[in-house]
């Protein structure tokens, strides 16, 4: 059967323009970038009306969630974490809207320390994240309200959960670092004053000291502001608070390096990396000797050891030295792990704070290992592994040994002996190699008919290494395929890889991203008919500029909270911190021209558009809506074919994070709906 969305709503057009060097670009829907305008919110609600009422006719819709919420419902368990007498942990009933943070004492039955469930009636605030006193007995967690990046924080006495002082408020992009039990560091911007809250620019970060029981306003600022205004603040303290770290940077890569040591009074805050190309933080100290991971010199990162005296660069001694493989690295009683990124997935290895390789962490198959991260006197740890067959399952790690036992496995509904994923490298246009793992149920025919999904990302060094999908169990069941590439852009080679996807080199991620849809067409696993492709954020950005510059590659696309509008992006919330990857309009002649050329926005023109829905929500201060919006508008325009363009726009939603289950499953039923649907597939 075939669906055919009602009439778009009627967009209108304006007539701004900007013009940039010599060119004169046009902006129609720049009315559409006032999220707080009575005609912008009506045309939310149509564009949302026209969308509904497409999706409620998708016969299996209903059945698709229905296995949704059946998939979903099972006890899902974070790694635990030990605070104080207690130990920590998050968990998730089934279909609860978030997870409940419980806590036990050792032989104790589990209570309820908080439960975000309870902050609001509809699940849309959440747990942002907590931070406890060394000794356990304060914390400090963040809400977050319809998926914000800005946040309040609450003080509470851990014993009985009662609140210390006034809640803080307009914390953004923070965590919160204690200083004993008397305060704690974080960082925030000012709140814009004009406009909108939601999209207006946040330009300088400022790292404060707030002692508890005072008000927000005595709250000293320690670095940033007028006299050393940064972008990106972050601070923390080692583990044994003698040292404050603190990393400030003006983009999404590279940080300057600062420490102040906290055991002498008034001790200056101390440069240690005094630029912005590379990147470093400091992992752990024996007392004077600080512990760096950096990519100076190391595009692969490696980890080195400085006295804390003379922390310059040119003291600098490798502990654990650059390889081909990239390097990340945690500690836990008092060892460190080195975690190496092997064609994007996980090998570890555990080292004496001297260097001397201990053990390698036995995994159990090829796969993605986080955690093994906890404080210098535990024996025995935590983490979590995954891959694309693999349900997320918690392991039991004992240091002395190197031996590994489950701890809790998943209880999703899912054989993995039915299924597998390989890895296979696909040749980009210019020869370049790159790595996708393809994933899909024994047995399956390579006829060029599987319904087939192919999502990435490939920007700001971020690595999209194998993990378990609950929602992708409904592709696979029906005999589709998942394919996941890991383009340049991203992190999986280290910052080479990454800048060979930034600014200039921006097109050589959508030239990978297309020939990983035309490796899967030759191959036989689809063809262009069953091919959907997706990516959110970044990667919306990325299905964006695939569809204007291949419409005809493949038969659906899904663009989520994608940056669309590349002249723009840089005007809202912390955009303008993105330029390191993009480059903006402002930069030079040339990198406008390569912009404007690429732009999803400006990019369409009349042509037969693949079956699309655009994803985004009315509470994303990251990637503001209006890119989205914009987008959506000028497609529906210039759709010359048949298929549908349509717009989903979430409301009392973020980016992405403290979605609630419902959120998350009505997303994914449509997600499902739509594309089977616009393939002719029929939901068995």
């Amino acid at each position: 059967m075939n669906i055919k969305p009602s009439a778009y709503p009627q967009t209108k057009k304006g007539t701004v323009t900007d013009t940039y060097f010599d060119t004169t670009v046009p902006d129609p829907y720049r009315w559409l970038e006032d999220d707080q305008a009575s005609d912008t919110k009506a045309w939310v609600v149509e564009q949302n009306k026209v969308t509904q009422g497409y999706l409620s006719q998708i016969p299996y819709r209903e059945a698709i969630r229905k296995r949704l919420e059946m998939l979903w419902n099972y006890e899902k368990y974070s790694a635990p974490f030990k605070e104080g007498n207690y130990t920590y942990f998050y968990k998730n009933d089934g279909l609860q809207s978030q997870s409940v943070l419980y806590r036990q004492t050792e032989g104790g039955q589990p209570e309820v320390f908080l439960d975000p469930n309870k902050f609001s009636k509809d699940g849309t605030t959440s747990l942002a994240g907590i931070s406890f006193t060394t000794d356990g007995s304060l914390a400090a967690y963040q809400l977050s309200t319809g998926g914000s990046d800005w946040t309040n924080a609450v003080v509470i006495k851990a014993s009985d959960k009662s609140v210390v002082g006034d809640m803080l408020k307009d914390i953004k992009f923070s965590g919160i670092a204690w200083k004993g039990n008397e305060g704690f560091y974080y960082s925030s911007y000012d709140k814009p004053k004009e406009g909108s809250q939601l999209s207006g620019m946040t330009q300088y970060h400022k790292l404060y000291y707030h002692k508890v029981g005072t008000p927000q306003s005595a709250d000293k600022l320690i670095f940033g502001g007028e006299q050393t205004p940064r972008r990106y603040i972050g601070a923390y303290l080692t583990e044994d608070e003698r040292f404050l770290v603190i990393t400030a940077a003006n983009s999404t890569t590279g940080n300057e390096l600062y420490i102040q040591d906290l055991s002498k009074a008034n001790s200056p805050i101390v440069n240690v990396v005094n630029n912005m190309d590379n990147v470093h933080h400091v992992v752990d100290n024996a007392g004077d000797k600080l512990y760096i991971h950096t990519n100076l010199y190391a595009p692969t990162y490696k980890l080195v050891t400085v006295d804390a005296a003379n922390p310059q660069t040119s003291n600098w001694k490798d502990l654990i030295p650059k390889s081909k493989n990239v390097l990340e690295v945690s500690t836990a009683g008092g060892k460190l792990f080195a975690h190496y990124l092997k064609d994007a997935t996980t090998l570890i290895q555990q080292y004496d704070m001297n260097g001397k390789l201990e053990h390698t962490v036995a995994l159990p198959s090829v796969g993605t290992a986080s955690g093994l991260s906890a404080k210098k006197g535990e024996k025995d740890i935590y983490y979590t592994f995954t891959s694309y067959t693999y349900p997320s399952t918690i392991f039991k790690y004992n240091l002395a040994t190197g031996k590994s036992d489950v701890y809790k496995k998943s209880g999703v509904q899912f054989n993995p002996e039915l299924y597998e994923s390989k890895q296979v490298f696909y040749k980009s246009k210019d020869g370049t190699k790159v790595p996708m793992i393809i994933t899909y149920k024994k047995g399956t025919v390579l006829n060029g008919k599987n319904p087939t999904l192919l999502y990435a990302y490939g920007g700001f060094g971020v690595s999209l290494t194998p993990a378990f999908s609950t929602s992708n169990i409904v592709l696979l069941e029906q005999g589709g395929v998942y394919a996941v590439p890991n383009l340049r852009g991203g992190g999986e080679y280290g910052e080479t890889w990454h800048k060979a996807g930034t600014k200039m080199r921006k097109q050589n991620v959508f030239d990978d991203f297309i020939a990983a849809a035309e490796y899967l067409i030759q191959s036989k696993y689809t063809s262009k008919d069953y091919l959907a492709i997706a990516g959110g954020s970044n990667g919306g950005l990325l299905v964006g500029a695939t569809i204007t510059q291949r419409p005809d590659l493949c038969k659906v696309a899904f663009p989520a909270v994608g940056v669309m509008d590349m002249l723009r992006y840089n005007k809202f919330t912390a955009g303008a911190g993105w330029a390191y990857d993009y480059g903006t309009a402002e930069d030079s002649p040339e990198m406008f021209e390569y912009l404007y050329h690429y732009s999803p926005y400006h990019a369409l023109k009349p042509a037969s558009y693949p079956a699309t829905m655009v994803t985004t929500a009315d509470h994303d201060d990251r990637v503001v809506p209006a890119h989205s919006f914009k987008f959506a508008a000028r497609l529906q325009e210039y759709q010359q074919g048949e298929a549908p363009t349509l717009i989903r726009i979430e409301t009392n939603a973020g980016h992405g994070a403290g979605r609630s289950t419902a959120q998350i499953i009505g997303q994914e039923t449509d997600k499902w709906a739509f594309m089977l649907m616009n393939m002719g597939v029929d939901y068995k």
